[in-house]
């Protein structure tokens, strides 16, 4: 993975959620604390989650073959799908699941210690992971909102450690008032509802992540600034005069497609006419490095044909 704020993140959540998993487990065992056994479930998914994230960023840089000549760019994309399933089946109906039990069947929680002495423990390793992920996240975040930053990112990973971090920060915190309602009023639904809400919560942030991955699945284009970059790029205003349309795909998280359709003088030469689409890929590339494949054709611009409106599939259209 080239993103190496996305891999500090995750391997500081993946370090923190495997230590968190250990010790929940164990006040799961001396409590019988439904909600430790859930945030237990939950800290070791999570650990999974971050493990296919790498296994992605490492299967993406493979070189491109003949049957896949655009290269692997989009593992991360699929990894990061695999890891709002996980969530979601593993995580989230896991708890629910439990929680259900627990309020069916409920017990009154032993040695109180060691569900309240883990999750503080949590809370605290848990805070420091998600600092770590903010952290890296300002890096390129930029002025978005941390709402737009998670969806208009591109390379998955960062998104998906954040709201793993804040929902494993939120669970923890239910964990810790259904644990400490359980032990004030010696009815041992209350961390049956803990564990549902985590369940819940779980859940709604797998939604999130699928549709946010889903779309990069199916193929975003470059961003409105990146876009500007390239149109500017594209003209020079000498042989190259306007761009027709233009399509950009992104192949990857650092890779982009563009293809366009570039308007030229109409009595220019052959030779004239590839000499300013070799200069034309030039200034993109300076312009957006991550823009690596880049198809132009030149064009002679219609009027009559841009009133047809911008189908690529037509002649000659409005940009």
């Amino acid at each position: 993975m080239s993103a190496s704020g996305g891999t500090k993140a995750i391997v500081a959540a993946l370090g923190a959620n495997l230590a968190i998993a250990v010790a929940k487990f164990v006040a799961f065992i001396f409590s019988g604390s439904s909600s430790m056994l859930a945030e237990s479930v939950h800290s070791l998914a999570d650990s999974g989650n971050q493990g296919l994230l790498l296994l992605g960023g490492k299967k993406a840089q493979r070189e491109a073959t003949p049957q896949h000549p655009f290269g692997y760019g989009r593992e991360r994309y699929i990894y990061a799908f695999l890891v709002s399933i996980v969530l979601f089946s593993v995580g989230g109906m896991f708890a629910i699941y439990e929680g259900y039990e627990k309020i069916k069947h409920p017990h009154e929680i032993e040695h109180w210690y060691w569900p309240v002495g883990v999750l503080v423990f949590a809370i605290i390793a848990e805070a420091f992971s998600f600092r770590t992920a903010i952290k890296e996240s300002n890096h390129t975040r930029g002025s978005l909102t941390w709402t737009q930053f998670v969806r208009r990112a591109k390379a998955p990973e960062l998104p998906v450690v954040l709201l793993e971090d804040l929902g494993a920060l939120v669970g923890l915190v239910l964990a810790l008032i259904g644990v400490g309602l359980a032990l004030g009023t010696g009815d041992g639904v209350w961390d049956g509802i803990g564990t549902l809400c985590i369940g819940v919560l779980l859940i709604v942030i797998a939604i999130v992540l699928a549709a946010e991955t889903k779309s990069l699945l199916l193929g975003e284009a470059a961003g409105t600034e990146e876009v500007q970059k390239i149109e500017k790029a594209l003209v020079d205003g000498e042989t190259v005069t306007r761009v027709i349309h233009m399509r950009t795909l992104h192949l990857g998280p650092e890779e982009l497609l563009v293809a366009a359709k570039v308007a030229v003088q109409h009595d220019d030469t052959a030779a004239e006419v590839a000499a300013a689409i070799n200069a034309a890929e030039e200034r993109i590339r300076a312009a957006v490095p991550i823009a690596r494949v880049i198809y132009l054709e030149p064009d002679i611009y219609s009027e009559a044909a841009a009133a047809e409106g911008t189908n690529p599939a037509k002649a000659p259209g409005g940009h």
